[in-house]
């Protein structure tokens, strides 16, 4: 009787603890479903990054953000200098006027010229009326005809000094006018190098003119490398003050002649229009170049790189617009100690995958960080 009861309260025990356990069960798979679902948080950088700022694999070059188009801009006469209308930084457009000169001395060169072309032509007028007189002199045998010769070489010499003062007029019309200077297209005033009140020589450099349009990046190459780089060559270019990644440019043109006093090569990097915005003409900037031996290929860490199912050779990709990873099948040269340099597959534009690959599998979501444990932003 005991036993039977002992079964009993065993069985029902039992029934009650059953629906316990689903419940559990079922949470268990609810939050184990959740956790598959919830990104996995991997670490990224740029392809052809190493570690902190540095680009590993790539030389790197100090530069400085240039405009593409830079002039000197200048009076073409000497003067007083008496208004000055922009200052540097000051947006411009074409025909803006930017300065002037004194222009009351100017002003009585033009005057004065205008008096001796009048003059010239009362003279020119006088011999004509002399050489018609003489040519119809000559013409009844009144007058001999070295006479008539003389007077036509008087009224040759008079046109000529009409022509002559008319010239001279111009001229001096023209430097009254230089007096006044204007933007010569849109643009922005880089620096001033006047102020108001100071006297001026012809040609000297009142402003450095940014004109707008595309920008450049400006730095040196080293006497003893110089012929491994060439005009056409794909760079990179990290600007020092702002975030983000970098940004592609080409070498649009490399010096021929040393600088004497650095002995460096001077060279010129255009960036894609779409930077335009981007970058402040002066900002400070580094330029990374494929160095020689590379095969133009990018670096990345040993970690990055993996195995597939079939032995390949991978690099998993991070788009942190879509959140997603995928791997990347990759051509890779010589391993060395930290870092595989990568021949085909990859842009430096893709985020690699530098840690965690190992655990990823294709279409997987992800939330690409970088080494600062911060989010990664989409292009």
């Amino acid at each position: 009787m005991a036993a039977h009861r002992t079964s009993s309260l065993k069985a029902g025990s039992l029934k009650a603890v059953i629906p316990v356990l689903m419940v559990v069960v079922l949470a268990a798979c609810g939050n184990a479903e959740s956790t598959s679902q919830a990104p996995r948080p991997v670490l990224v950088a740029r392809a052809g990054a190493s570690s902190g700022r540095e680009h590993a694999g790539l030389t790197a070059f100090a530069g400085e953000i240039r405009a593409r188009e830079e002039s000197a801009l200048s009076f073409r006469v000497g003067g007083k200098l008496v208004r000055r209308l922009v200052d540097a930084g000051d947006q411009v457009h074409k025909g803006d006027l930017l300065a002037q000169l004194d222009p009351e001395d100017l002003q009585l060169q033009a005057d004065a010229s205008q008096a001796q072309l009048a003059a010239a032509e009362a003279q020119l007028a006088r011999s004509r009326a002399d050489h018609a007189r003489f040519a119809a002199l000559a013409k009844d045998q009144l007058v001999s005809r070295s006479s008539l010769d003389q007077q036509t070489a008087s009224l040759r010499a008079a046109e000529g000094e009409v022509r002559a003062a008319r010239a001279q007029r111009d001229v001096a019309r023209n430097q009254s006018g230089y007096a006044s200077l204007f933007a010569s297209a849109d643009g922005v005033i880089a620096a001033r190098m006047v102020e108001a009140g100071q006297v001026l020589a012809p040609g000297q450099t009142v402003f450095s003119f940014a004109v707008d349009g595309e920008r450049e990046v400006a730095f040196a190459l080293p006497e003893s490398n110089v012929r491994e780089f060439q005009a056409g060559q794909a760079v990179l270019v990290e600007l020092w003050n702002t975030g983000g990644p970098p940004l592609s440019a080409r070498i649009r043109e490399i010096s021929p002649v040393a600088d004497p006093s650095t002995r460096t090569y001077a060279a010129r990097a255009s960036l894609a229009p779409e930077y335009v915005d981007a970058v402040a003409l002066g900002q400070s900037a580094r330029v990374y170049i494929v160095g020689a031996g590379q095969s133009g290929g990018l670096t990345v860490p040993l970690s990055a790189v993996q195995r597939d199912a079939k032995g390949r050779t991978v690099v998993w990709i991070a788009d942190p617009k879509s959140q997603r990873a995928r791997p990347v099948l990759v051509a890779a040269g010589p391993y060395s100690a930290d870092s595989v340099p990568i021949l085909s597959g990859l842009k430096p534009t893709d985020w690699v995958v530098v840690a965690g690959g190992h655990l990823l599998h294709a279409d997987q979501t992800v939330l690409p960080v970088d080494r600062n444990n911060r989010p990664v932003q989409s292009n």
